[in-house]
């Protein structure tokens, strides 16, 4: 495993990876973006960044898709489409690396959409719900997975806007669905990355352990009290700050 060569750094990266997988957790997400854009702003080499945040976000989903689980915030008949062609695609989508000139702006500008959506989107209590097919979900799943392989996310980043806007599932059940999703997704694409010959920081036990820590409490508080909107929109103005980052560095 490579070093990071600044212990101040990954105690402090700790902290901030503890305060990602808290509040994205809470709304079922695994947080990788959030560690992305706490990797970026310390620097940390792309070669790094994107199995450390897949990492990392395997252990925070499962914490988060078991919490919204037990509590009934789930549903098998938009998650078992949007699974199918996601897991292979995530899987492909890890095999590929981009050169680390393109893999910053690329990665910048997912978290400046996610930052958009995330804020554009951002609501609370009930609403219409529509029913998609089967073809488009399949679709929908097969286009994040290749996209979250690629980049180190889980694809919850997108597919929880994505959701919420369409009206296809409550809030809560979103939540579940999504976790679910960046769970199977981080594994495949995590898998397709160390099949490349990646590697580890030195770190990560240090990283899993804040992850772990913030995905417990995040988790729990979003299963039994979900109060999306200034969750969501707290996520945003951290994505927009990485984001730049990233894009301009």
């Amino acid at each position: 495993m490579p070093d990071f060569n600044l212990d101040t750094g990954s105690l402090l990266l700790a902290v901030m990876i503890v305060a990602a997988a808290l509040l994205y957790s809470s709304v079922g997400h695994g947080g990788a973006s959030g560690y992305l854009a706490a990797m970026a702003l310390f620097g940390v080499a792309p070669a790094v960044m994107k199995p450390t945040a897949l990492a990392l976000n395997v252990l925070v989903s499962l914490i988060a898709f078991i919490r919204f689980y037990r509590v009934g915030a789930f549903s098998w008949q938009l998650f078992l489409p949007l699974i199918i062609a996601s897991v292979p695609m995530a899987y492909l989508g890890g095999t590929l690396t981009l050169p680390a000139e393109y893999y910053r702006p690329v990665v910048g500008l997912v978290l400046l959409y996610a930052a958009w959506r995330f804020f554009a989107t951002a609501r609370s209590g009930d609403y219409p719900l529509a029913s998609p097919s089967r073809a488009v979900l399949v679709g929908t799943g097969a286009a994040l997975g290749l996209l979250s392989g690629l980049t180190g996310v889980g694809g919850g980043i997108f597919l929880s806007p994505l959701l919420l806007y369409l009206r296809w599932a409550p809030i809560k059940t979103i939540s579940g669905i999504s976790a679910a999703f960046i769970l199977a997704n981080s594994i495949a694409g995590l898998a397709g990355v160390l099949s490349k010959g990646a590697t580890l920081p030195s770190a990560l036990p240090l990283w899993a352990a804040a992850a772990v820590i913030g995905g417990l409490i995040g988790a729990e508080y979003g299963s039994r009290r979900l109060g999306n909107a200034m969750i969501q929109k707290l996520l945003a103005a951290v994505l927009v700050i990485a984001g730049l980052k990233m894009v301009l560095s």
